[in-house]
């Protein structure tokens, strides 16, 4: 079982999967700071100074604490049942750029493959049978050993 194990493990497919899962993964985090970091602070300056990540909906007041909570921490650390829809919106708009991403890989990948096999194009010359000269493929006869040749 160990062996049939090592088999499958060095195979270059499960090899390249786990680099890709690898790589996908520090992608998805870069993608998420992105979002969080770059994108959705200059978003929420331009919608009146909102923190897409502190946007949220008290479902249940906390235990610990009674509202309003100032932030999500806050609501969380009083133990508060919330409704983090800001977080969401982040969440969906890093899928979306992700997804864009694996689209437009996708995509170069297919192209390549169809460039590879598409089919060689109609031969314009042929091998004369008598002397081996390349002769256009129209040709009746040899333009240089005079041969006649056959119409296929």
């Amino acid at each position: 079982m160990f062996k049939e194990f090592k088999e499958f493990a060095i195979r270059g497919s499960v090899v390249d999967m786990a680099v890709g899962i690898v790589i996908g993964a520090a992608f998805g985090t870069i993608v998420k700071s992105f979002v969080d970091d770059v994108l959705m602070p200059p978003m929420g300056l331009l919608l009146g100074n909102v923190d897409f990540a502190n946007l949220f909906i008290v479902l249940k007041e906390g235990s610990k604490a009674a509202g309003p909570y100032a932030s999500l921490a806050a609501a969380k650390a009083a133990a508060a049942v919330t409704l983090n829809w800001g977080i969401f919106i982040n969440t969906i708009i890093s899928f979306v750029i992700i997804a864009f991403a694996v689209f437009l890989v996708i995509r170069g990948i297919n192209r390549m493959q169809r460039e590879q096999e598409a089919p060689a194009a109609e031969p314009t010359t042929k091998e004369c049978s008598f002397c081996f000269t390349t002769i256009p493929i129209q040709a009746t006869r040899c333009p240089h050993c005079t041969s006649q040749l056959s119409a296929t």
